[in-house]
């Protein structure tokens, strides 16, 4: 697998709070939850190659997409 990126995310408050309840609604940490609505975002978007791998190490096996 190769290696993953890492960047610095800053988050208003409330808005880091909201991903929190939505991660611990759906059993995934904060950082698994912005991975998944960002790979929805850019699926729905067309932005993602046809058949893209997304893992993340809270969020179970590898998901086609």
């Amino acid at each position: 697998m190769p290696e993953r990126k890492r960047f610095l995310l800053r988050l208003d408050p409330a808005t880091y709070d909201a991903l929190e309840r939505w991660a611990g609604d759906e059993l995934r940490s904060v950082n698994a939850q912005i991975e998944f609505a960002l790979v929805e975002a850019l699926r729905r978007a067309g932005r993602l190659p046809a058949r893209t791998a997304r893992r993340s190490e809270d969020s179970g096996p590898a998901v086609e997409t």
